[in-house]
C-alpha cells in the first residue's frame, strides 16, 4: 500500500502517525512541505519504515530554509523520474506553471532553465544560477526529461485540464507516459473529478493506494482518509 499526502504545509504528524499505524510500503508527499528543519530530520521517526518520497510545490521555495531543507534530500525526490514504487511505476512532477516561463497553453518563454538565467539579468540570479521562485517553475525541459518513459501513475503539484484551475499539459504528459492516473496537490480544496483516475488531495489529506493485484496488474480504488 502507498499513502499519497495532500500538502503538509509545515505539520507532518498526521504523516507520521499513519505510517506508524498502517505501515505503507511507502509514502509520496505532493508538495508544499514547508521543511522548518532538515528532512531527514523531520521524519527521522519513520526513515527506517517505509520509503518516503516527495515532489516540490511552489511554497517549497519561498523560503531559503524551505529550499535548502527540503532539496537537498535528492534521493528522496520523485520528480523527473519514473520509479517503481509497491509494484506501480510512479512518475513525478513538481513545481507549477508561472506566467514568467511558461502557463500552458501559451507558448513557453523559456524552456529551459539555462535560457531564462541567460536572460533574467545578474542581479535576479540566486546564489549564482536560477533566481530561487524560479526552482519550483515548470520548464518544458521538465516535461521533456519524462517523455519517453513509461509510468502507471503521475504525481504531480499541478492540477490536470479538468480542474476549473488545471492545465491540459498535465493530462498530455500523462499519455505520453502512458500513465492512467493522475493525483495532484495544490488545490487545498479537494475537487471532485467523478472518476477514480483523476485524484485531488487536499490541505493534509491522504489517501492510500492498495497494491497491484495478481490479475490484471491494475491498483486497486483509493481509500480516501480525511485526517485533521
Amino acid at each position: 500500500m502507498i499513502l499519497v499526502c495532500g500538502d503538509p504545509h509545515g505539520e507532518f504528524e498526521h504523516i507520521i502517525q499513519r505510517v506508524q499505524q498502517a505501515k505503507p510500503a511507502a509514502v509520496i508527499m505532493l508538495g508544499d512541505l514547508c521543511l522548518s528543519q532538515p528532512f531527514e530530520q523531520t521524519f527521522a521517526s519513520i526513515l527506517g519504515l517505509t520509503d518516503v518520497w516527495f515532489i516540490h510545490g511552489n511554497h517549497d521555495t519561498d523560503e531559503v530554509r524551505y529550499h535548502d531543507h527540503l532539496f537537498a534530500s535528492s534521493e528522496h525526490n520523485l520528480h523527473g523520474r519514473v520509479v517503481e514504487i509497491d509494484g506501480h511505476r510512479v512518475a513525478g512532477l513538481g513545481g507549477i506553471f508561472r506566467s514568467q516561463v511558461w502557463y500552458p497553453p501559451e507558448p513557453p518563454k523559456y524552456s529551459t532553465r539555462q535560457d531564462f538565467q541567460t536572460h533574467c539579468g545578474k542581479g535576479n540570479l540566486w546564489r549564482g544560477g536560477l533566481p530561487r521562485k524560479h526552482r519550483s517553475s515548470i520548464f518544458p525541459e521538465d516535461i521533456e526529461v519524462l517523455q519517453g518513459l513509461k509510468a502507471d501513475i503521475l504525481i504531480t503539484h499541478e492540477a490536470p485540464g479538468e480542474h476549473p484551475y488545471g492545465f491540459q499539459a498535465i493530462d498530455d504528459l500523462a499519455q505520453s507516459l502512458g500513465a492512467t492516473t493522475i493525483i495532484h496537490g495544490h488545490h487545498h480544496d479537494p475537487f471532485s473529478y467523478g472518476a477514480q483516475n483523476r485524484i485531488n488531495i487536499g490541505l493534509r489529506e491522504c489517501i492510500e493506494i492498495s497494491s497491484v493485484n495478481d490479475a490484471g496488474g491494475s491498483f486497486g480504488g483509493p481509500n480516501k482518509i480525511t485526517l485533521i
